[in-house]
Order: structure tokens, then sequence, then C-alpha cells
């Protein structure tokens, strides 16, 4: 989200051009900090604070100034917990980010392979995630292909996967809704179809479709492939989602190898207005764990 407005009345402030009553003062001094980009936190990220219930989790959130949320289990839990979830969001403005629509990467070779019967099986977990998405109030599904078929030339997988998502995305069309294909990383995932961001770039520009993007998280990518901002730039019309994570280790910005300052000031250099999952762990694993996540978040934002 772009703050210039109010990084530039901050700025008047500090130079004596603009002055602030006492009470107003008193107010806003334990204002939630504006993050310039829409970070999204998950469930149990804070739960020394917020305690186990979804609902005071996601209250807590809000609390901390995030204005976005995912939950990568959202289409397994119980209807009416998915709508107290909804109208939790959208009384405390957080923005619902991804959930799995399809993610059997665990299994024998999937959208790879040409299956019919496979395709089938993908193509009915997307028609159920649709309902899903509109309850939450979603726009992004994650999807991953599954393993390679090493029965198989590398180009006739990628054929079938390509027909499998564009069959997807004529369901998802209609309803403006988006599925973000995951590439991940060979050390975590091993023997997966989808692994790097020039691959997923590839398969897009082929399905065509405006509710078939990459969701390139950058973790994954970093042990991947790195080369991490040159890669962002070279798939930007295809990327719809974020991920974060550091490496090594997978906890929040500031605890591995990546410059997040860097990565976060080109991605909002580009106006990016969509969401950036916050899919890793925090680093200790207690209340002041979870205030050092926070405070990581609001150390390489400020710089944006």
């Amino acid at each position: 989200m772009n703050r210039r407005n109010f990084t530039q009345l901050a700025g008047m402030s500090g130079l004596g051009i603009l002055t602030t009553p006492t009470s107003l003062k008193a107010n806003t001094a334990n204002a939630p900090y504006r993050f310039n980009l829409n970070y999204a936190p998950h469930l149990g990220m804070f739960r020394h604070h917020a305690g186990n219930d979804p609902i005071d989790q996601l209250n807590f959130m809000a609390d901390q100034g995030f204005i976005a949320f995912e939950d990568n289990d959202m289409r397994n839990r119980p209807v009416e917990l998915q709508e107290k979830m909804a109208a939790t969001m959208a009384k405390r403005g957080l923005q619902m980010g991804v959930f799995v629509a399809h993610e059997i990467y665990w299994q024998k070779p999937n959208l790879a392979s040409g299956d019919q019967t496979l395709r089938e099986e993908f193509l009915d977990y997307i028609k159920k995630a649709i309902p899903v998405a509109k309850r939450v109030n979603a726009k992004w599904m994650t999807v991953v292909p599954g393993h390679v078929d090493l029965r198989q030339n590398m180009a006739y997988q990628t054929a079938h996967v390509i027909e499998s998502l564009k069959q997807a995305a004529a369901l998802l069309e209609p309803h403006g809704l988006v599925m973000v294909l995951e590439p991940l990383n060979f050390r975590n995932h091993p023997g997966l179809f989808l692994a790097e961001s020039p691959q997923a770039y590839e398969i897009c520009k082929a399905v065509n479709s405006p509710s078939c993007k990459i969701l390139f998280d950058i973790y994954h990518q970093q042990i991947q492939e790195g080369n991490l901002i040159p890669n962002i730039e070279k798939c930007w019309d295809e990327i719809g989602y974020f991920q974060i994570g550091d490496n090594p280790g997978r906890k929040e910005p500031t605890t591995g190898e990546i410059n997040y300052t860097n990565v976060f000031k080109y991605i909002h250099s580009r106006g990016f207005e969509g969401i950036l999952g916050m899919e890793h762990g925090n680093s200790r694993p207690d209340k002041a764990g979870e205030l050092a996540v926070i405070e990581a978040y609001k150390k390489v934002d400020r710089f944006l």
C-alpha cells in the first residue's frame, strides 16, 4: 500500500510546517504502524499474545497494523468458522490472501502425467474452492502441479500441465478468481514438476489467462535459483502474489541471508498492491519472538 501522503505529512511536521494538538498526539501515540506493503500473517504466528481462537488472532493482527491475512488451510475449516473469520476480516480491514486449492505434491505424478482421471480430480478441487473463496472474500488460491513424470519428456509434461491449467482458468475467470502457481525448491520438495520462476512464467504465458499467475515465494526461489530481484523483474507481469521467508531457517526477514530491505524496495517501487504472505515461522517460540517478527517487518518496511 502506498503511504506517500502519510510520509509527506510526517516530514512536514518534522519541519514545523504542521503542528499537532496535544490531544491528537495523545490519541495517535499508540496508533498501529502503517505498513507500506500488504504483509499477511497466518494463524498461530501470534498465538502467545492472542491465544488460540482464530478471531482473537485476527483482531491482534489488525491491532498491530497488518491489513492482510493468509490461511493455507482455510478450505478445510468449518463453514461457520469461515464465515466468522470473513466477518472479522471485513470489520477490521484485513484482506484475505491465498488458501490452498490444490497441493497434492507428495503423490505420484499428477498434472504432468496427462492422466485424465487426475485432471478431473484437479478440476474438481478448483470447482470446490470457488465457494470457499467467495465465502471468505478471497481472490487468490494456491496450486502446485505435482511431481515430474520420469517416463515422459519434459515438453510433453509441460503441455499436459498447461492444458489442465487452461481448463481450470476457464472455471475461475467468470468469478474473477486467480490460481497462483507456486514453484517449490528442490531441497524441501524434491522431484516436483514446478521448481523455478522462469518455468512458471512460461506456463502462465501459455495459459494466457488473468486467472493463472505466479506465486513467487522468495524463500523457495532463494534456494532454488537465487538472483531474486532480476527474476522478479523478468516475471513481473505474471506475478500475482508473493510469499516471504528468510533463508536459512525460513523465519522472519533479517534472520537470514536475504536482503529483504532491497527486495521489498523493488516490489514497492513497482507499485505492487497485492499481498505478501508471511509464510514462515518465528525465530523465537515465545511472546518476545512474536514481537520480534513485528519489529522485523517494521525495520525493513521503514526504508520503503
